[in-house]
């Protein structure tokens, strides 16, 4: 059996990575919407990569500093000087180099996703719309290729762009195949949260992806009594209530 340190180790570093493996892993397998399992891990993604750091090195020193000869454990040599593989120092190595790969996932897991090839399209601009989704939850960049990929294969997306940095994907789409609540959907089923959207008529926030969009200006006036939708000014009523 290997050593509770080592094993404690290994957890902790596979711990530290779910939030972001787990995202990739499902996008990977076909199936985004397992992706939210791990996500409320994330917080604590700063706690484990310490653990995991500390589990180790006390790891090391345990392996590293001088036995005591009167004291027999498995760790010790047997009389043919072997000792067992799971307490030895390459057990320890390996799984050191794996906590390391756990560790550093967010950083190289990006290239793991093919990104979605857009197809160049002739699409007239009266039906191209283009939203800022602020979205919760990314921290590196294996969660922009996630978000870009799942968002990406929403059809009648044209391009999408995930920033961890600004927190937000900047999106276009063809207005006649599909809409931002649908690109929304799409998006939290990698378990990180769109919370709202930004275009020409503002910001709009939103407790949940389950949410209708925002009526996109235009000059339709026979939904608006003669007046402007969007403009604040949709004869009696709301945008697209009045009649």
């Amino acid at each position: 059996m290997a050593d509770k340190k080592i094993v404690a180790g290994i957890v902790a570093a596979i711990g530290a990575s779910l939030c972001c493996i787990t995202p990739v892993l499902a996008v990977l397998a076909g199936s985004a919407g397992m992706a939210s399992s791990f996500s409320w891990m994330e917080p604590f993604r700063p706690y484990l990569i310490a653990l995991t750091v500390l589990i180790l090195a006390y790891a090391w020193w345990d392996k590293l500093k001088p036995k005591k000869s009167d004291i027999a454990c498995a760790c010790d040599a047997d009389e043919e000087g072997k000792v067992s593989f799971w307490y030895s120092k390459r057990f320890l190595a390996l799984v050191t180099l794996f906590a390391v790969v756990m560790l550093s996932f967010p950083y190289w897991g990006d290239a793991l996703i093919r990104p979605t090839k857009n197809h160049v399209a002739v699409v007239d601009k009266a039906f191209v719309a283009k939203k800022v989704i602020n979205i919760e939850g990314m921290t590196c960049r294996a969660c922009e290729a996630t978000v870009e990929k799942v968002g990406g294969d929403v059809d009648g997306v044209i391009s999408i762009k995930a920033s961890v940095d600004q927190k937000h994907a900047v999106v276009r789409y063809d207005t006649r195949k599909t809409d931002v609540k649908e690109i929304m959907n799409a998006i939290g089923t990698t378990g990180y949260k769109p919370v709202g959207y930004e275009d020409e008529t503002g910001t709009h926030a939103v407790t949940g992806i389950k949410v209708k969009p925002h009526p996109k200006a235009s000059s339709d006036t026979s939904k608006c009594g003669g007046g402007k939708c969007g403009a604040g000014k949709c004869g009696a009523g709301k945008c697209g209530t009045a009649k």
